[in-house]
């Protein structure tokens, strides 16, 4: 799995490439922390296009980066999910729970950034 964190329109944007599952999840959520603090400005948006796999695990760590950010008040959203990783979404509730959107430009328009 390849994190990288950057910001796009006042907004942080982490792109997620490879598999998040029982391996790498918790790097994915140490990662996540490291790369934004607490006081980092803006919405955060996590992209996903580049994921490959998500296990049970992954979805996980996605669950706790989501409430992190919760508890922070600030927006967090996924995007990109496509295939069978938004299918595992899908069947998990996580569509009900967590914003997710199609592509980056819509998270972003939704975050206001």
């Amino acid at each position: 799995m390849e994190l990288t964190v950057s910001k796009v329109d006042g907004a942080t944007i982490i792109e997620v490439v490879g598999r998040v599952d029982g391996a790498t999840a918790k790097e994915f959520e140490e990662k996540i922390t490291e790369g934004v603090p607490d006081d980092a400005p803006g919405a955060v948006v996590c992209d996903i296009s580049g994921v490959e796999y998500i296990s049970s695990a992954g979805l996980r760590a996605v669950l706790v980066v989501a409430k992190r950010f919760q508890k922070l008040k600030k927006p967090f959203s996924v995007c990109g999910h496509a295939g069978p990783v938004a299918e595992v979404f899908r069947i998990s509730g996580f569509e009900k729970i967590i914003s997710m959107h199609a592509t980056r430009e819509e998270a972003l328009a939704s975050a206001g950034g």
